[in-house]
């Protein structure tokens, strides 16, 4: 029989793959346009790190019974990665192509290490769990902290022009349907972190809602917009 547990991480699979799934527009914008414009890939590449630690943490030497982790955050760096790609097959300018060619190969080396680390150095699920749940969470609190800054433009310019109201619920949602799983068989590093991207994702929403009105109208604009910054760099947000 399915537990209550794996109900609620198979949901929670669906909402993180919807977030994951967010660049889809702007790769597709990309695509037709054949240039990046003004795109950046620090995002995906933050986004590829986040997913890898947390396959890590899911694997069974180190965090039993998190399969459901593993399989969002496999999907997740895959769908980074195709992200990647694309944004290197049409950098004409090709300065992007040598920060991700690195930005990976870093991020290769520095998880390959602190694998090594976890099972050389430690020797039982739970001490695993810790040194690998804590690197999680530090990266996971970054990622939902990552809007922060948005919360100050929308405030100052008293309009929610920059923060997209789809984007920020799915945070919401994200960060309280892994909060759930968390809660109904206690991990405290899937909590930590997404119980804390819950608060900050309803205080977007509320911040959202306090300023919708008060955002300026625009009439139809053409197909292209200029490219919004905050949304690239929130678009590229991971969780588990």
């Amino acid at each position: 029989m399915v537990n209550a547990r794996t109900i609620v991480g198979i949901v929670g699979n669906v909402v993180s793959f919807g977030l994951f799934l967010s660049p889809v527009a702007t790769f597709w914008r990309i695509i037709r346009k054949k240039d990046v414009e003004e795109f950046h890939p620090y995002a995906y590449i933050a986004a590829c790190l986040n997913c890898m630690f947390w396959i890590l943490y899911g694997l069974p030497v180190v965090h039993p019974d998190s399969t459901l982790v593993i399989t969002i955050n496999a999907v997740g760096l895959a769908l980074e990665l195709i992200y990647l790609s694309i944004f290197c097959l049409y950098d004409r300018l090709k300065r992007g192509r040598r920060v991700v060619g690195l930005g990976i190969l870093a991020e290769v080396i520095f998880v390959g290490v602190i694998a090594i680390i976890t099972f050389l150095a430690f020797h039982t699920h739970t001490s695993r769990s810790m040194f690998v749940g804590i690197l999680c969470d530090i990266f996971n609190i970054i990622m939902y902290a990552s809007p922060l800054t948005i919360w100050h433009k929308v405030i100052t310019t008293k309009s929610v022009e920059y923060m997209p109201f789809f984007l920020s619920l799915a945070n919401f949602a994200n960060g309280c349907i892994w909060t759930a799983y968390a809660l109904i068989k206690l991990d405290i590093y899937i909590l930590v972190s997404n119980g804390l991207g819950a608060i900050l994702g309803f205080i977007q929403l509320v911040i959202y809602a306090c300023y919708y009105k008060s955002t300026p109208k625009k009439g139809n604009d053409d197909d292209f917009v200029k490219p919004k910054p905050t949304e690239v760099q929130l678009s590229g947000a991971a969780m588990a």
